[in-house]
């Protein structure tokens, strides 16, 4: 099975309950919530409260995408906010394992993101506290981008080094996850897929069509019987 994670940075702020209510209906697996702080990323985007005002609209899980520095600093924030899971970078935290085994020790889903350039060799000492891998196929900070083509050896590779270390650990693509990429993804170990403006917030089609098509398409070109561990 392959998770779906619409990408709510997308989404109509103006109307972001409501669109929390269609998508979950429509038959999402998470929601991704970007969280951006001005100098990790050149970005802003949703801070806590936010997060906590859609809370509860919906029960499927909250995957907090923390792209900002020190994000050991805010953890407990985010956690009362109504997180479930929580992805930290590597390249954000000088103590990544202990922010890690943080994020487990309050009882969620600890997940480490790489940004594109950074090795997947970073992660072989801290597998042993990590739910799952977000491997960012843009460079993180804005939607919309163009995929990385060299991202789908690194799944490869990643997929190859968990299979090798003995870990059974769930693979998230955030960037760019669309219908002319999801193949070639899916083919290279990923199934948890961020989807936002290259597939899911399209103009033309409603929430209900968007994830209709997009579940027909994951089935039509999914071959692998890897089983995500989270929902």
């Amino acid at each position: 099975m392959t998770l779906i994670g619409p990408s709510l940075m997308c989404a109509d702020m103006g109307v972001l309950k409501e669109s929390v209510i269609i998508l979950d209906q429509a038959g999402v697996d998470f929601f991704h919530l970007d969280v951006m702080d001005g100098s990790f990323v050149p970005n802003f985007t949703m801070g806590p409260d936010m997060i906590k005002s859609i809370r509860p609209y919906t029960k499927k899980p909250f995957d907090v995408h923390l792209m900002v520095k020190n994000p050991e600093n805010h953890l407990s924030t985010f956690i009362e906010a109504g997180a479930d899971m929580i992805s930290v970078h590597t390249e954000a935290t000088e103590h990544l394992q202990r922010t890690l085994q943080t994020i487990r020790d309050n009882g969620l889903r600890a997940g480490v993101a790489l940004n594109p350039s950074t090795p997947i060799e970073e992660l072989k000492y801290v597998l042993d506290v990590v739910d799952y891998i977000t491997v960012m196929t843009v460079n993180p900070g804005f939607a919309g981008q163009k995929f990385i083509p060299l991202m789908y050896q690194k799944l490869s590779d990643l997929k190859d080094m968990l299979f090798k270390e003995g870990y059974n650990i769930n693979i998230q693509v955030d960037g760019n996850i669309g219908y002319e990429t999801i193949p070639g993804v899916l083919e290279n170990g990923a199934n948890m897929l961020v989807c936002g403006t290259s597939s899911l917030f399209k103009p033309d089609i409603t929430f209900e069509e968007a994830v209709t098509n997009l579940r027909q398409f994951i089935e039509h070109n999914n071959t692998s019987n890897f089983e995500p561990n989270l929902i």
